[in-house]
């Protein structure tokens, strides 16, 4: 391999590892927030599917909390990536469907990141690489 091609391939996997940690901690701050005020929260969250706020609830913070932690560690990183993205859906289509873009803006991007680390996988620093090695 050239000097070149290890450089370039190196910034892909260091690019990834950033996206994956970057995205991963801000949406872990915001479910270790909700986490805290599950019990005060839950009563007056939406029920967009008839399932039940608690429950509801419940697989939110189970995507921004467990799945971001996944995300983290690049463990199982394109299935960690489903919930979330179908969080940022719900948000954006059905829970915020009739605000203006200004409050869809963050959860759109948040989309994004998630289907982009979907399709191109955690990178070479994560444990599932380590994993797939083995």
């Amino acid at each position: 391999m050239t000097v070149k091609k290890f450089i370039l391939k190196s910034y892909k996997e260091v690019g990834l590892l950033l996206l994956r940690v970057g995205i991963g901690v801000m949406m872990l701050r915001h479910g270790i927030s909700d986490v805290q005020n599950f019990s005060e929260v839950f009563h007056t969250f939406p029920d967009p599917f008839g399932i039940g706020r608690e429950v509801s609830y419940g697989l939110t913070v189970f995507a921004e909390v467990g799945c971001s932690i996944a995300l983290i560690l690049g463990f199982f990183t394109r299935l960690a990536t489903i919930p979330l993205l179908i969080t940022m859906i719900i948000v954006v289509f059905k829970i915020h469907y009739n605000e203006v873009w200004d409050n869809k803006e963050l959860d759109t991007l948040y989309g994004l990141v998630y289907l982009t680390l979907y399709f191109s996988g955690p990178g070479k620093y994560s444990l599932d690489y380590i994993r797939r090695r083995r």
